[in-house]
């Protein structure tokens, strides 16, 4: 049995927890019986499964790949000291989540990919209690789904769904106030690291944030809390040596430590340590840089399955491996396709100097639903996520998914625009590509080109003149969006490769184009179409894809992660692309 024991907020720890993670028990609800037949008192359950991994993967101890709209989970577990206080908390739950604990509704939440919490203190009894969560994970296209499949099955490059609980599930204790969210930016050019904290309940009065440079004090600064809610900003530089920033890049990925406290007079309330990165990343007269230096990004397209964990890691040193892997393979950075990934992915790039991008999951019928959801969710994963020093860019929408008619409709247009003015809004230290692809508005930072097309003496025909970037049409879609113009971005080809070959064919494989026949014709491949870049105008890439996932075989490696080719020869390749 895999269990999940790791601490599961690296970016913000606290010391007194406790997993609830392990085997649970479950039981599918195709009838909606469940709250009739009372189950939130611990009726009707008859299996049992691993938690956090879905019920349709084998780590779950289920794997079964079925729909079951309606699931049920029933935990029991003990507390002892009723003096605390209790955080329940979820890494992510898909998709709509009622929360019970000794029978009493406690709480509920909407949306797979965000983290929520539920102060369970009053309910709590000394001994034993039960912990009962309903799920309910509709197939509906209306909703952020990512690549989960919406069809009852598999299909192209969309995979089995992923329902209820598929991230970790913990308590944590808090002394009558909490830092319930944070935020944290960074600024080279002022040198300092900077944000916002909220607290629960308003009740405490002070903040205190330390900053730490090889685990030794380097500055500290009080702040008022008003309201619940302290804006602070820190300075990084050391009175004595006044000018030393110590910068992180993919090449020298220096990290600071960050340390909050509150305090309710000279009573501490809550403390949370993290850590950071200075860097910055800017488009400075249509180039990428990154600390004010020009910087082409290298980057693989990773959907972050893990085989029989689905979207779960089956550990946290799975997640480091997959870095490690990918910069062994030539790569500076990933595109993070579709997912919003555990937490400890960035917490490793952070650690090991690798650019993300974060992608949206997309949903696939415009409406009010996808408007709505969108935007609320939207707003609490760059919250939850900006403090993470590798994450260099976001993507809120991918190839038009979900707004099938932006090209010409204007509503659609208008939705994706918001998008973009809603992330500067939360977050404007970072690059914003708003579709992702083709068919693109003027509010972007970057256009991007998704294009299969297996013969790099094409590039000449589209990628050699920026010039033509309003009126071209790779893959018979537009770049630019009608009414739209290029403005001179900066501009990255996002996806290309996607060059499909299975060592072991079941001869149900999916993939772009013809499959090579060989390692050896892939690789060969590979090289014409990346060493072929040199000769265009874009300053990144990102290749598709890192592994192959269930019926796709795209990968550089196969679903359990073993490479098809030579990391070494691979290397090689990238490394000569600049």
């Amino acid at each position: 049995m895999n269990i999940r024991n790791e601490y599961p907020r690296p970016q913000q720890k606290r010391n007194d927890w406790f997993t609830l993670n392990g085997e649970w028990d479950f039981c599918f609800d195709d009838a909606d019986e469940g709250l009739k037949n009372q189950f939130a008192l611990g009726n009707g359950f008859d299996k049992k499964i691993v938690v956090p991994f879905p019920y349709q993967y084998k780590a779950s101890g289920i794997g079964d790949e079925s729909v079951h709209e309606i699931v049920w989970y029933k935990k029991q577990f003990s507390v002892n000291d009723l003096d605390k206080n209790y955080l329940l908390c979820f890494g992510g739950v898909d998709y709509v989540c009622d929360v019970y604990l000794n029978g009493m509704h406690v709480g509920s939440h909407e949306g797979a990919y965000t983290e929520f919490d539920v102060d369970v203190t009053k309910y709590l009894k000394k001994g034993e209690n039960l912990l009962v969560l309903r799920v309910y994970d509709p197939e509906k296209c209306d909703i952020p789904r990512g690549k989960q499949s919406w069809k009852g099955e598999r299909f192209g490059c969309w995979y089995v769904p992923v329902t209820g609980i598929w991230k970790s599930v913990w308590m944590e204790c808090f002394n009558k106030d909490y830092v319930s969210e944070r935020t944290l930016f960074t600024s080279i050019d002022e040198g300092k690291v900077y944000g916002e904290i909220e607290t629960a309940y308003a009740f405490a009065d002070k903040a205190e944030i330390t900053v730490y440079a090889d685990e030794k004090e380097q500055t500290s600064a009080q702040f008022r809390v008003e309201n619940g809610r302290v804006r602070y900003s820190v300075s990084v530089k050391n009175n004595s040596e006044i000018d030393k920033i110590n910068l992180w890049s993919p090449e020298k990925p220096y990290l600071y430590g960050i340390r909050y406290r509150i305090y309710k007079g000279d009573e501490l309330l809550d403390e949370i340590v993290s850590r950071f990165g200075m860097r910055k990343i800017s488009v400075e007269n249509g180039i990428i840089c990154l600390n004010n230096k020009p910087y082409y990004q290298k980057l693989i397209l990773d959907q972050g399955y893990f085989g029989d964990g689905g979207l779960t890691a089956l550990s946290v040193d799975q997640l480091k491996e997959t870095i490690v892997l990918m910069k062994q393979a030539g790569f500076n950075g990933a595109r993070k396709h579709q997912k919003i990934e555990d937490p400890y992915f960035y917490y490793f790039a952070d650690e090991l100097g690798f650019l993300t991008w974060l992608e949206m999951p997309s949903a696939y019928n415009f409406g009010k639903t996808e408007i709505q959801t969108f935007n609320t969710q939207i707003v609490d994963i760059i919250a939850q996520n900006c403090s993470f020093t590798s994450i260099v860019a976001y993507v809120p929408l991918n190839e038009s998914w979900g707004v099938d008619a932006i090209v010409s409709d204007k509503h659609q247009q208008a939705f994706a625009k918001s998008l973009y003015y809603t992330i500067k809004a939360l977050d404007d230290t970072r690059l914003v590509s708003t579709n992702d692809g083709w068919e693109g508005v003027t509010e972007s930072d970057i256009i991007t080109v998704h294009d299969y097309c297996r013969d790099s003496k094409k590039y000449e025909e589209y990628y050699t003149d920026d010039s033509l970037i309003d009126y071209m049409a790779p893959a018979n879609r537009r770049i630019m969006s009608n009414g739209n113009y290029y403005k001179g971005q900066p501009l990255i080809f996002s996806e290309y490769g996607g060059i499909a070959f299975a060592k072991d064919s079941t001869g149900n494989n999916w993939g772009y184009g013809d499959g090579a026949k060989s390692s050896e014709e892939m690789l060969e491949r590979i090289k014409d179409l990346s060493v072929g870049l040199n000769d265009t105008y874009f300053q990144g890439f990102c290749y598709t894809q890192l592994t192959d996932v269930q019926q796709e075989v795209n990968g550089l490696f196969d679903a359990d992660y073993n490479a098809k080719l030579d990391l070494k020869t691979l290397k090689e390749i990238f490394d000569a692309v600049k």
